[in-house]
């Protein structure tokens, strides 16, 4: 989700919530410690050179249980950090403390927002010599090596 996006369903929230990827919901009393410009400039397995740019979300819970980030706050956040930092409209990576910090997607449910999980990649796997899919095969295609066809003498 790009943070234009996110802004959109936000400011039509009463309250925020954030779901993770078990179904959990986030702690209502969280914090969003902060909001920034994260920018990757790598080189590949395939030696190509990347830069990417995500904006950053990092979701806290502390011992304040009364705490409550209402919608309005973090929108003015946001704000406030697309003026200072040059916030692109970029997709979203929201950190949060489980086991370690882990890293999520962000999507919408029409309620409220879900973090979803994301995964490692090779990003060029015609360098590596990774098929880009599985090899579809017709059982009947495959030469019978030790087969146990009629006839076969296996049975």
């Amino acid at each position: 989700m790009k943070l234009s996006q996110f802004k959109n369903q936000l400011i039509q929230l009463d309250k925020i919530a954030f779901e993770l990827p078990d179904g959990n919901l986030v702690p209502s009393h969280f914090h969003v410690t902060e909001v920034g410009k994260v920018i990757k400039h790598f080189i590949d397995c395939g030696g190509k050179e990347r830069l990417e740019t995500v904006i950053n979300f990092q979701l806290w819970e502390a011992n304040d249980y009364d705490h409550r980030l209402h919608p309005e706050k973090l929108a003015s956040i946001i704000d406030l950090s697309k003026e200072k930092l040059g916030l692109p409209d970029a997709e979203i990576e929201v950190e949060y403390q489980a086991g370690t910090i882990g890293k999520y997607g962000i999507d919408f449910n029409g309620k409220h927002f879900v973090l979803t999980n994301k995964l490692t990649n090779c990003l060029a796997p015609d360098s590596c010599g990774i098929p880009q899919e599985k090899p579809k095969l017709k059982i009947s295609e495959i030469p019978a090596q030790n087969s146990c066809a009629p006839g076969s003498g296996c049975c």
